[in-house]
This record gives structure tokens, sequence and C-alpha cells, in this order.
């Protein structure tokens, strides 16, 4: 299974009394997100599922990847993307999808960031995954400790403009 990982696109800043999770993408970040998601189509990213995060602003990323990369299946909300949620309960809810293909999540920082990490094997900071960056790791096994191998990384500046 590829796993492909997408933090969510730039947001507006929040304002006094607004929830976190109704925060809202910018113009830059779509158009930044749709610039990555251009790119992954190129390079044939097609997930049988897409996870996403409830809070709006990752499903709005995630509706972006819908549109650019054309898949036509519905996005799934999953709480186990919320914002804190142990790396180990995602991964739980990543392998119930693992047998119906590749998988891409669409959530937030620092759990996306601490999920490449722990399926590399590597040190907690080792990574920090930039607004709209999408990482594609090729996952040996689904099981309960999986490891995985990094084939790419790509953030809007890779990408060009």
């Amino acid at each position: 299974m590829i796993l492909y990982v997408l933090r969510h696109a730039i947001a507006e800043e929040p304002r006094p009394g607004q929830s976190d999770s109704t925060r809202q993408l910018t113009e830059t970040g779509r158009s930044r997100c749709r610039r990555v998601l251009a790119h992954a189509k190129r390079v044939k990213v097609q997930p049988q599922n897409i996870l996403t995060s409830p809070y709006d602003r990752a499903a709005q990323t995630a509706e972006i990847a819908k549109a650019e990369l054309g898949f036509d299946r519905e996005l799934i909300t999953s709480n186990a993307l919320l914002p804190f949620v142990s790396v180990q309960d995602l991964w739980n809810e990543i392998r119930d999808y693992a047998a119906g293909g590749d998988v891409m999540v669409v959530g937030h920082n620092p759990q996306l960031s601490m999920l490449v990490v722990w399926l590399l094997g590597g040190r907690a900071d080792a990574l920090w995954l930039k607004k709209s960056g999408l990482v594609a790791l090729d996952i040996g096994g689904a099981g309960p400790h999986p490891r995985a191998e990094l084939s790419w990384l790509l953030t809007p500046g890779s990408v060009g403009r």
C-alpha cells in the first residue's frame, strides 16, 4: 500500500471567539495546494480512499485533492485525524482501509509529521510537514507495527509556481 500524507493548506488566522475547527483556507492556501496536487496527479497519485479530519481546513483541502486527482468516491471523515489523536490510533484507522488499496490522509500537525516519522522509524523531530506538504510512503505491511519507505515528498516550493 502507498500511504499519502497531506497536511492541510494555509488557513486563516483564528479570530477571537472562533473555534479552531471552523478556520477556512485562504486563497493563497488553495492555490498552493492545487499546485501540489496537480503535480501529484502527473505522477499518478490515485488513492482508493481519502480520509480527512473533520476540521474545515482539512476537509476543504481534501475536497481540493478530490477535484485535482479526479477522485470519484466519497471522502471519509475520521475523528482519528483530529489534532493530537495518537499516531497509533490513527494508524489503526488507516489499517481498516489498507486492504482496499492506496490511502490518502488529510489532517494536521503535529500528528501527521509524527505519523511519517513513526512509520519511517526516525526521531520525533526529524520532519515537520509544511502546509500543503504531501508525502508518499510505501508501507511494507499493514500490521500493528509497520515500517515504511519514503517514496517522495512534495511542497508548494518544490513544484514551482
